[in-house]
C-alpha cells in the first residue's frame, strides 16, 4: 500500500472553488452519488457534478429537507437512507444494484461532528457509525456497480480534526474512557483516511481509486451545528460580529471552496494512476510528523502519519468487517 503523499502541483489553489475544478469536464453518462448531498459541500458537489452533465443520486435522511434544498435540480435523484442504520443502508444498496447502473463517482460526503454521547442500535458511538461504518457499509455494497463503470473514484471526506484522534481500536465506542466529543470526531476522521487507504488498495488493479479529502473549515454548514458560537470564536473562525471568517490561506473556505477538493478528486484527471492519498487544497497533502494546535497556515496542513498507516488501514478493515458484517467480495 505505498502512495504518493506528497503535492504534486496540481495548478489550483485553497481558493479555487468547485466550478474552478471541473471546468471544461463532461459527464454526461456518469452516474454519481453524494451522501449528505443536500446541505453544505455536499449540496455543492451535487450542483456542480449536475451541471458538468453527471446524473446525481442523493441518498437522504431527510427527504422533505433534500426536496427543498433540490428544488430545481430537476433530474437529482432522492432516495432515502440513514448512514447509522444498517437495513436503511441495504435498503439503498440494493435498490441502486437492481438498477443494473455502473457508479462512477461515490462521495462519501454526509458526517457527525462533536456531538454528544449518542449510540446506534448496536451500542456503537455515533460518530465513528455515521461516518466511517456506514459509508464502509455503502461502499463495499456498491463494490459491483463501482466495478461496472470501468473507472471509477470514491471520496472520503475526512478533516484536519484527524489529528485529534487516531482510532482506538481498543476502545473503539467509549465504553472503557470517558467520552470526549472531539477525540471520538478526530478518531472518525481518522478513520475515513485509512478507509481511503485500504479501499485503494483493494480496488485500483479493478480500476477503482479512493482518497480522502479535508475541505477546509466551513462554518456555515449543518456540521458545526453542535458547536456554541463562543466555542466557535475561541477557534478563530468567527469575527467579533458573529460572521465566517474567510481565508482560504489558513483553509477558512467558502462552501464552493470547500467542495472543491471533493470534485477534484472524484474528476481529476492526472489522478488516474494515484490514489489512497489524502487531499486538501486540491491537491495531495505533504505528511505532517507532529501534532501542531496552532490555528495557523502551516498548522492546517497535512497528514499525520497514524492516518496513512498501512498496518492500521488493514486492522481497520478487519475491525470494520467485523462490526458491520459486511465483507468485500473482490
Amino acid at each position: 500500500m505505498q502512495t504518493l503523499q506528497q503535492p504534486i502541483h496540481s495548478g489550483f489553489t485553497a481558493a479555487s472553488t468547485a466550478e474552478d475544478v471541473i471546468k471544461g469536464k463532461d459527464l454526461k453518462g456518469k452516474v454519481a452519488i453524494v451522501t449528505g448531498g443536500y446541505a453544505g459541500i455536499g449540496l455543492e458537489t451535487t450542483r456542480v457534478l449536475h451541471a458538468a452533465g453527471a446524473t446525481v443520486i442523493v441518498p437522504a435522511r431527510d427527504i422533505t429537507k433534500a426536496k427543498q434544498a433540490l428544488a430545481g435540480l430537476n433530474s437529482v435523484k432522492i432516495e432515502p437512507m440513514d448512514l447509522i442504520d444498517p437495513a436503511s443502508v441495504d435498503n439503498f444498496v440494493k435498490k441502486f444494484v437492481a438498477s443494473g447502473r455502473p457508479l462512477h463517482i461515490l462521495v462519501n460526503n454526509a458526517g457527525v461532528m462533536a456531538n454528544p454521547l449518542t449510540r446506534d442500535a448496536r451500542g456503537y458511538e455515533s460518530q465513528f457509525a455515521t461516518n466511517h461504518l456506514g459509508h464502509f457499509q455503502l461502499t463495499v455494497g456498491l463494490w459491483a456497480a463501482l466495478r461496472q463503470a470501468k473507472g471509477a473514484r470514491v471520496v472520503a471526506l475526512s478533516s484536519w480534526g484527524h489529528r485529534y484522534s487516531p482510532v482506538i481500536f481498543d476502545d473503539i465506542h467509549f465504553n472503557k474512557r470517558e467520552y470526549d466529543r472531539w477525540l471520538a470526531y478526530g478518531q472518525s476522521k481518522t478513520a475515513n483516511v485509512l478507509f481511503a487507504l485500504a479501499l485503494d488498495a483493494r480496488s485500483k488493479e479493478h480500476n477503482i481509486r479512493a482518497f480522502s479529502v479535508h475541505p477546509g473549515t466551513i462554518v456555515s454548514t449543518d456540521l458545526s451545528r453542535y458547536i456554541e458560537e463562543e466555542e466557535l470564536r475561541k477557534f478563530g473562525v468567527l469575527d467579533e460580529q458573529g460572521n465566517p471568517v474567510i481565508d482560504p490561506s489558513r483553509q477558512f473556505k467558502t462552501i464552493p471552496q470547500g467542495a472543491a477538493t471533493s470534485v477534484w478528486c472524484a474528476t481529476s484527471a492526472i489522478l488516474h494512476d494515484i490514489g489512497g492519498v489524502y487531499c486538501e487544497n486540491c491537491d495531495i497533502s505533504p505528511v505532517k510528523q507532529e501534532v501542531n494546535n496552532d490555528m495557523n497556515e502551516l498548522a492546517m496542513r497535512g497528514v499525520l502519519q497514524y492516518a496513512i498507516d498501512p498496518e492500521s488501514a488493514e486492522r481497520l478493515w478487519t475491525v470494520s468487517e467485523e462490526l458491520t458484517g459486511v465483507k468485500l467480495k473482490v
